[in-house]
C-alpha cells in the first residue's frame, strides 16, 4: 500500500473541498435564484470540465500555467511559485475539474426550494440572511451533501487531469490513481489491487453515507 500517495489524495481532495464549497454555495445558490441573459452561457462554462477529456483539459492548464506561460512566469517572479508539475498546480487542477460536481447539485438543491418560502420568510421578518441561514440552507442540505461527497471522492480517484498538471513526483505530485497505474505498469498486480479496492470501499462508504444521512434528514421532515 503506497500511503504516501494515499495521504496525499486526502490532502488534495481536502483542500479542493474546503476552496470549492463556498464558491459553490454562492454560484449554485445565484444561479437557482437569478434571471439573466447569459445564464445559459454561464451554465455552460460551468459544466464543460465534465463533458472535455480530462487529458485536454489538463493540457490547457498546462499550457496556460507553464513555467514558459506569461502567467506561469508572473507567478513565479512575484511569490516564487511554479504552478506546474507542483502540489500547487494540483490543487489548480482539481479545482478547476471539479467545479461542476460543487455547483450543478447545489444550484438543483435552492432551485427545488418554493419561492414562496422565501417570500413568507421576508414577510414575517426575518433578513436574507436569516432567510438563508435557516430556511434555505436547511432545505438545499442534501444537495451540498452531495456535491462535497462527489467532490471529495472525485479528487481522489481523478487522473487525466492530475498527471498532466501535476505529473508523477512521489511525494509531491504522485496521488494514489497514479500510483495504482504505476503498479500495473510494473505488473506489480497485488498492490495495484489492495489500493484499488481500498478507493473503491472509501467511495462506495462516502456515497452510501451521504444517501444515508439525506434520507435521514428526510424523514425528519
Amino acid at each position: 500500500m503506497d500511503w504516501q500517495a494515499l495521504v496525499l489524495s486526502f490532502k488534495l481532495a481536502s483542500v479542493t473541498l474546503a476552496v470549492l464549497l463556498p464558491f459553490g454555495l454562492l454560484v449554485g445558490r445565484w444561479l437557482a435564484t437569478t434571471q439573466f441573459s447569459g445564464k445559459a452561457f454561464v451554465e455552460a462554462v460551468i459544466v464543460l470540465p465534465l463533458v472535455l477529456p480530462p487529458t485536454v483539459l489538463g493540457y490547457y492548464l498546462l499550457v496556460s500555467l507553464g513555467a514558459a506561460s506569461p502567467l506561469g512566469i508572473l507567478v513565479q517572479n512575484l511569490f516564487g511559485i511554479q504552478l506546474t508539475f507542483s502540489f500547487t498546480g494540483l490543487v489548480i487542477a482539481s479545482i478547476i475539474f471539479n467545479i461542476p460536481f460543487m455547483v450543478q447539485p447545489i444550484q438543483r438543491a435552492f432551485e427545488a426550494i418554493p419561492n414562496n418560502l422565501a417570500e413568507a420568510a421576508m414577510v414575517s421578518g426575518l433578513s436574507n440572511w436569516q432567510t438563508f441561514v435557516r430556511i434555505e440552507l436547511p432545505l438545499a442540505w442534501p444537495g451540498l451533501m452531495s456535491a462535497m461527497v462527489l467532490t471529495f471522492v472525485h479528487t481522489l480517484g481523478e487522473f487525466g487531469v492530475v498527471l498532466m498538471m501535476g505529473g508523477n513526483i512521489p511525494g509531491e505530485t504522485q496521488t494514489i490513481a497514479i500510483s495504482i497505474y504505476d503498479r500495473v505498469q510494473a505488473f506489480d498486480l497485488q498492490a495495484a489491487d489492495r489500493m484499488a479496492l481500498l478507493l473503491l470501499m472509501l467511495s462506495m462508504f462516502a456515497v452510501a453515507a451521504s444517501y444515508f444521512a439525506a434520507a435521514k434528514l428526510t424523514r425528519r421532515r
